[in-house]
């Protein structure tokens, strides 16, 4: 009877625009995720229909004397989303697997499930789960940072990452899972792990469970700056709009990018910027070469790009021993993120 509830509960996760498709390894993740009767509540929830806790009871009456209860332990688990506006009912909906159940076990850093659910995560992301980061649409795309740019003018409207910080009703920040992941299966790197930075209702949510802190706009500025100098790739929603994520990725860690890497899928698209050198000023001291995460540049006797490799992060401009020698500047053809009904008609046609 048990196995049976969590066959229906993949199935119905694999449902949702960021879904998570059928195996062994997904199966061992969800015995984790959703203890007990946690699974079975799961399975009557949706991702994109806010629910009362009365609502909820009418569809579980079996459950009405305990749903409160296991709502709560689903909600600090990561696997349910909630909020409550002053003056009205607390409302609860299901959250997909990215952003949602894949990252909420790591944000806080020191929840004792995760160190279960790293090898898990890492072993299904060549399973499926790396495939299903593509399907359809990446769920992401990467963005520079103005400094990064050949001219600051430059500055594409759905890129100006100050602007999309300054429309945000709250900004939180915890730990990357990627780097967490990594660190708890012997491969991580060195780098700070509290990177992750996500806003809005998703960020309150987050601090709500005590899965991240909140913070303002200076300090999420700062750690902009941090993760730029630390030679991360900052990337968001592949959605226009308000930005609801910021990671700030490495590609020795970070889930997008080695599944790229291993599986040769498309799982993150990139700017609308390519490096170009001022080869005058280059000094070849090949700075730009380590830092590239994609391995875009080479250096002889000065740094040449291999603009379809480039991915246009700035990764390899902050830290360039020449006067400025490569810069970013926007690509011939410019590709705006979809529209949320353009991205989720794309990531829904499986």
């Amino acid at each position: 009877m048990a196995e049976d509830v969590y066959l229906e509960l993949a199935k119905h996760l694999d449902e949702a625009y960021a879904g998570a498709p059928m195996s062994d390894t997904l199966l061992e993740i969800l015995d984790i995720l959703y203890p007990g009767e946690e699974a079975e509540v799961a399975c009557k929830l949706g991702f994109y229909e806010n629910v009362t806790l009365a609502q909820c009871e009418e569809r579980m009456p079996e459950k009405a004397g305990r749903l409160a209860e296991l709502l709560d332990s689903m909600a600090h688990r990561g696997t349910v989303f909630t909020a409550q506006k002053p003056g009205q009912e607390r409302i609860y909906r299901l959250l997909p697997s990215v952003v949602g159940y894949v990252e909420a076990p790591f944000l806080s850093g020191d929840r004792e499930d995760a160190k279960m659910l790293a090898p898990l995560w890492k072993r299904y992301i060549v399973e499926g789960f790396g495939e299903e980061m593509a399907r359809g649409m990446p769920l992401i795309r990467v963005i520079p940072v103005s400094e990064s740019l050949e001219d600051e003018s430059q500055v594409l409207p759905f890129d100006a990452i100050k602007d999309k910080l300054a429309e945000a009703s709250f900004m939180a920040v915890g730990h990357c899972p990627c780097r967490q992941i990594g660190t708890m299966t012997g491969e991580g790197c060195d780098r700070p792990t509290e990177r992750c930075m996500h806003f809005g209702g998703l960020g309150r949510y987050f601090v709500e469970m005590g899965m991240a802190r909140q913070i303002d706009m200076d300090e999420a500025l700062q750690i902009l700056g941090k993760a730029t100098d630390e030679g991360l790739v900052h990337v968001c929603d592949n959605v226009e709009g308000s930005i609801r994520t910021i990671c700030n990725c490495c590609p020795c860690c970070c889930g997008f990018f080695r599944a790229n890497k291993a599986l040769g899928v498309k799982t993150y698209i990139r700017s609308n910027y390519v490096a170009t050198v001022d080869a005058d000023s280059c000094t070849a001291c090949a700075v730009c070469e380590e830092r590239c995460p994609v391995g875009a540049i080479t250096v002889d006797e000065v740094a040449v790009v291999d603009a379809e490799k480039c991915i246009g992060c700035g990764v390899c401009t902050p830290t360039c021993g020449g006067d400025d020698a490569i810069r970013l500047v926007v690509r011939e053809e410019v590709q705006p993120p979809p529209d949320f009904q353009t991205f989720a008609a794309a990531r829904m046609a499986k």
